[in-house]
């Protein structure tokens, strides 16, 4: 008997501390750490309608605990009937009210907060001068990378989504290949990217809630769409408006950069042979439509991730670049250049690592 309430007892603490746990989360990747305007409605909403779904079981587990009491069978009673209430117009129109209260209660703000974040009339007002007075960023998911162009600025990233803290951006989402989903968890979002059409939506992100979270946030694929669906993560860097603007001219003013060592020299040969045909190495967006269809590589060496996922070393770029299915599964990379070999690895390795924008 002792063991058997021993081994409860521990299945109890880690019940509890898998229920603790479950409520944790780091600022830069959970849903349950809002960083931004959006995130932080959909949080409170979600903390509204867990209350009311608490109150609701709560409320039916004493009712039914006092009923299984207050009515159960006593020795000498086996045959006594409890006085038995019919139609109680009284607790008819009680247990009407209340569940329609407590679905305005939900319902009103859920559907006030719908649209207010659907409002994306604003998206292309202009100013006196006719520029647009907000920044627009197009996203287009790919398998399994993400492409981000600022349509205003010329420029276009692939992989880091670098927007300013405390203004509204708004992002137009498609897919070119089959659908994704666009979300940053602690910034809100979550909106699906479809071939066929476009979706538009907002978000803000709190600066000082950035600044806790190192100014980095990540952001995932959360609809179902291949073998490495799990894989289709990006980054976003939110700065403060002067930062962003720096990141801006540095982009906007960027060169083509010119290989610094023999090694890399050799390895732009084999990038202009293999490689230049989808990806390009300037972050214009004037870049030829076939230079779109990889990510853009402008500023790789300045890069977190390699393919999005790996640590950036040149051990790992030379991995991604031998066997590129093992690391991400179907994606599109696969077979579109010949095999390198080992010299031929370090040298376009090396000329990888020197692509930067900012010094």
């Amino acid at each position: 008997m002792k063991q058997w309430l021993h081994k409860w007892r521990l299945l109890s603490v880690f019940a509890m501390l898998a229920l603790v746990l479950s409520g944790c989360g780091e600022p830069f990747v959970s849903a349950l750490v809002p960083a931004g305007k959006i995130a932080k409605q959909q949080y409170d909403l979600i903390l509204l309608s867990l209350g009311i779904m608490t109150l609701v079981i709560v409320v039916v587990v004493i009712i039914f605990t006092f009923a299984i009491i207050r009515f159960r069978r006593r020795k000498g009673e086996e045959n006594k009937i409890p006085k038995q209430v019919e139609g109680s117009h009284t607790l008819e129109i009680v247990w009407t009210v209340i569940p329609i209260v407590l679905l305005l209660i939900l319902a009103v703000p859920t559907v006030a907060i719908t649209f207010s974040q659907g409002d994306v009339s604003a998206i292309n007002k202009k100013d006196e001068d006719g520029n647009r007075e907000a920044l627009v960023v197009n996203v287009r998911a790919h398998l399994y990378w993400w492409e981000f162009e600022y349509p205003d600025l010329g420029i276009v990233t692939s992989q880091d989504l670098v927007i300013p803290t405390d203004e509204k951006v708004y992002f137009k989402v498609k897919a070119a290949d089959v659908k994704h989903s666009f979300w940053i968890p602690p910034l809100g979002g979550k909106l699906d990217t479809n071939p066929e059409n476009e979706n538009k939506f907002w978000l803000i992100v709190d600066g000082k809630k950035a600044e806790k979270a190192e100014n980095v946030f990540y952001g995932k694929c959360a609809e179902l769409c291949g073998p490495s669906h799990a894989l289709m993560d990006f980054k976003v860097k939110a700065l403060p408006q002067q930062d962003f603007e720096k990141w801006v001219a540095d982009m906007q003013d960027a060169k083509e950069p010119a290989p610094t060592t023999e090694l890399a020299q050799q390895g732009e040969e084999i990038f202009q042979q293999s490689c230049i045909t989808c990806h390009a190495i300037s972050p214009s967006n004037e870049a030829p439509a076939q230079a779109r269809t990889a990510p853009n590589l402008a500023g790789f060496a300045e890069r977190e991730r390699i393919a999005g996922i790996l640590d950036h070393n040149e051990e790992n770029l030379k991995e991604w670049l031998k066997d590129p299915e093992k690391v991400k599964p179907g994606n599109k990379m696969t077979g579109t250049y010949p095999a390198l070999s080992d010299e031929e690895l370090d040298a376009l390795a090396a000329y990888l690592m020197e692509l930067k924008v900012q010094e």
